[in-house]
């Protein structure tokens, strides 16, 4: 099971070589994760945006392109379809994002006739390293899914899992996050956190094992768990944080990440192929973390289904 960054990346390097569709690829931080990427071994790319624009910032960066594939379409929209398109034509296994905004590179993602739909909800997964605690985490989702209901939130959980299976924890534990600890009907959160763990309690879910509702604390920790009087084995040992909406999501993850210092790296599963977005934000270390979390988990992310 893989237990910290420097795992992941090994893991992306050490098996078979894949090919990165980047849309828009005339970004800076992007071009030099790629060009990093195929010297490690980790996948090769192909570039899909303006040329010009790519090759004055992969010079400006120093970068060496005469080993990239580079497909001229300066319109931003064309350019993300070209690149799903790749997918689709088998010449590309995942989709990262450029210098576009997400809604641009997800539309060509979803689109129901030349996207990477398969039946399933997409789902953004984070893969956290608390280095301070020396664990890594599962977080969902942080990122696409806005307001989820019980129906959207066992398909996000299932991506997630497959995730977790790709990285190697056959059995992961999930905390069904809310702000307390139990049933309260005017919380909405933790209706669905009881629905869901009786669920995978009668074995309708499957793949992972699960608790809550659960705060924070006591999802994490397991001292503080029994603090609050919250018993069995699972309690405070969470693989993966679901977590009720995008804001609590978003929130979470930035804390982890920005303020907390964890490790991070992200993926959308659920398509055909797994999607990595990069964003204004990440570090050039969050962004070749991402490319290895979509590689080393392309097989959970490609069987399959929900």
């Amino acid at each position: 099971m893989i237990r910290n960054m420097d795992e992941l990346l090994k893991a992306a390097s050490s098996g078979k070589s894949h090919t990165l569709a980047v849309a828009c690829a005339q970004d800076p931080e992007v071009l030099r994760a790629v060009w990093t990427a195929r010297k490690a071994g980790m996948a090769e790319a192909v570039l899909v945006g303006d040329e010009a624009r790519i090759r004055a910032l992969a010079e400006a960066s120093q970068l060496s392109l005469d080993d990239f594939s580079i497909v001229h379409e300066p319109d931003e929209t064309l350019a993300c379809r070209k690149a799903v398109s790749l997918i689709r034509k088998g010449k590309a296994d995942a989709l990262m994002k450029g210098a576009v905004p997400t809604a641009v590179v997800m539309r060509a993602a979803l689109d129901r006739s030349e996207g990477l739909r398969r039946g399933s909800l997409l789902s953004h997964v984070a893969f956290l390293e608390l280095r301070k605690w020396e664990r890594v985490l599962l977080l969902t989702d942080a990122a696409l899914n806005i307001a989820p209901g019980l129906e959207e939130k066992k398909k996000i959980l299932a991506n997630a899992v497959r995730v977790a299976h790709g990285l190697g924890n056959p059995s992961p534990v999930v905390a069904c996050l809310c702000a307390v600890e139990k049933l309260n009907p005017k919380m909405p959160a933790t209706v669905d956190a009881v629905a869901l763990t009786e669920e995978c309690r009668q074995g309708k879910i499957t793949g992972c094992q699960m608790f809550g509702p659960a705060a924070l604390d006591n999802a994490l920790f397991p001292a503080a768990a029994r603090r609050k009087g919250m018993e069995g084995p699972l309690v405070g040992c969470a693989d993966i944080l679901l977590v009720p909406n995008i804001e609590a999501g978003n929130m979470l993850y930035k804390a982890l990440a920005f303020v907390a210092r964890a490790g991070a790296a992200g993926v959308v599963a659920g398509a055909q192929a797994p999607v990595i977005l990069a964003s204004r934000a990440d570090s050039r270390e969050t962004l070749m973390h991402s490319i290895a979390l979509a590689l080393v988990s392309m097989e959970a992310n490609t069987t399959g289904g929900v």
